[in-house]
C-alpha cells in the first residue's frame, strides 16, 4: 500500500484537513471577481422554463429511517435560504454562499452523509438532494454549470428514480459547491419548496428561451468486472428548437462507470451484462 495522505491518517486528521479546505475556499472567494448572487425576490418571474419533484424519504436499504426524516428538516431549512434567489445576469450562484453552513445552532439536524466513499451522519445531512434538485433544472436550460462535483459510485439501488443515474452533484461545506453562472441577457430565479412528502423546484426567467432541453439516459446495465460489478451508462442532453421542435443538438454530458456499493443482490438480474463491449 502507498502512503496514506495526511487527512486519512485518523479522525483527527481529517478534521484539520477539512478546515483547511474551507479556509483555502474562503480566501479564494474574497479575492475572486466573481459576483455571487445575493438578491431574493418574494414575486415569481414570469416564465417557467423548467419544473422538477423528487421524493424526499425514499426507501434506502440499511439507512436509519431517522436520517430521512431529518433530512426533511434540513431541506426546508435551506429552502428558506434559496427560494426566490434571483440570479441577474453576468452573476454565478454558489449552493453554500447562498445556504451558509448547516450547524445544530442553526436548527438543521443529523441527516445521511456521503463521506469518503461511505456513508455516515452529521448535521445538515441530505442537502445534497436540494444541490441535485439545482442542478437538474439547470441541466434543461441555458445556464452555465461552472462547478460540479460528481457522485462517483452507485450508493443505493433505484427506488422510484425520475431522472437519468448520475446526473446529481455531491456537496460538501464551503470547499465542495454547487455553482453556475447566467451568461444570458436576462434574470433567471430559482423556486423550492416541500410539499406532500416531496422536493418542488422551478426555474423561471423573465422571458421564454427559444430552446427546450431533453436529458437521455442509454446503454443503461451491470457488469462485473474481476470481483467488482459496475453501473454502466451514457446521457445525453438534446438541444430542441421550441419553434420547430426539431433536435438540434446532441451532447454526451455523462459516460457512467460507477463501483456499485450497495448489495450485489439488489442488482436486477435483467439489467446484467457479461459483455466488456
Amino acid at each position: 500500500m502507498g502512503r496514506k495522505l495526511f487527512c486519512e491518517i485518523s479522525p483527527t486528521t481529517y478534521k484539520i484537513s477539512k478546515k483547511k479546505e474551507i479556509l483555502l475556499r474562503y480566501m479564494k472567494d474574497f479575492f475572486s471577481s466573481e459576483k455571487i448572487a445575493k438578491t431574493h425576490s418574494n414575486e415569481e418571474l414570469p416564465s417557467i422554463i423548467k419544473s422538477h419533484s423528487s421524493i424526499l424519504i425514499r426507501n434506502l436499504a440499511g439507512v436509519d429511517l431517522r436520517l430521512q426524516e431529518n433530512k426533511v428538516t434540513n431541506i426546508m431549512l435551506a429552502c428558506n435560504k434559496v427560494n426566490g434567489i434571483i440570479i441577474h445576469p453576468g452573476e454565478t450562484f454558489s449552493y453554500w454562499r447562498t445556504i451558509g453552513e448547516a450547524t445544530q445552532k442553526k436548527g438543521y439536524k443529523e441527516g445521511l452523509v456521503i463521506s469518503r466513499g461511505g456513508i455516515t451522519s452529521g448535521y445538515g445531512g441530505g442537502l445534497c438532494q436540494m444541490a441535485n434538485m439545482i442542478h437538474w433544472l439547470v441541466l434543461n436550460s441555458p445556464l452555465d454549470v461552472t462547478e460540479l462535483h460528481h457522485h462517483s459510485d452507485a450508493l443505493f439501488p433505484d427506488d422510484r428514480r425520475r431522472v437519468p443515474f448520475g446526473t446529481g452533484t455531491s456537496v460538501s461545506y464551503n470547499n465542495v459547491d454547487y455553482r453556475f453562472k447566467n451568461n444570458t441577457d436576462q434574470d433567471v430565479q430559482i423556486l423550492v419548496w416541500v410539499e406532500n412528502g416531496e422536493l418542488c423546484g422551478e426555474l423561471r426567467s423573465e422571458r421564454e428561451f427559444p430552446y427546450r432541453y431533453k436529458l437521455v439516459e442509454e446503454n443503461h446495465h451491470f457488469r462485473k468486472e474481476a470481483d467488482k460489478y459496475f453501473r454502466i451508462s451514457q446521457v445525453y442532453r438534446i438541444v430542441i428548437d421550441k419553434s420547430t421542435n426539431e433536435e438540434i443538438a446532441k451532447e454526451l454530458i455523462l459516460d457512467n462507470h460507477s463501483a456499485v456499493l450497495f448489495d450485489y443482490s439488489l442488482i436486477p438480474k435483467d439489467q446484467i451484462r457479461d459483455d466488456i463491449n
